[in-house]
């Protein structure tokens, strides 16, 4: 479920195609989208006897440890590209804002986050080069708690 108004339309980032667009301003720490319809969950053991082009694959992101969710009718949620100086932090399937959005912000997450320890998108971040492989398991809980931690206001 994304929370704010949005739009989808031609990302900012080269070679990204379609991108989540805020259509309204976001304050620091709002949840802009929290798990709604979540099909499926599955060890990344099984999930890794799936063909890489199946819809098992294509439409899973790392939950936690080494679960995965499986939401073959992901709705607009899939335009959330990946950048390394992310708009949004990604955190136990929610995505919170990472500072001041206004209206117009394309948002984006850190892939690390979401896909399995040591995975690697078949695409590199298109403003570093650097390729996107994911961290290991502490490290991403770890990393997102600090993050929200540090958004939480007090």
């Amino acid at each position: 479920m994304i929370v704010p108004a949005y739009r989808i339309a031609a990302s900012a980032i080269p070679q990204a195609g379609q991108g989540l667009f805020l259509e309204q301003p976001a304050a620091r720490g709002a949840v802009l989208v929290a798990p709604d319809k979540v099909h499926t969950l599955m060890p990344e053991t099984r999930l890794r006897g799936f063909a890489e082009d199946s819809i098992e694959v294509r439409s899973s992101v790392r939950w936690f440890e080494d679960w995965y969710s499986i939401t073959p009718e992901w709705s607009d949620e899939c335009y959330v590209n990946h950048s390394f100086e992310p708009s949004g932090l990604w955190h136990l399937g929610f995505i919170f804002a990472l500072r001041d959005l206004p209206a117009g912000t394309e948002l984006t997450i850190d892939y690390r986050l979401v896909i399995g320890s040591g995975e690697v998108m078949p695409f590199k971040d298109s403003a570093s080069g650097q390729p996107i492989v994911g961290l290991p398991w502490a490290d991403c809980l770890r990393r997102s708690t600090q993050l929200l931690s540090g958004l939480i206001p007090g």
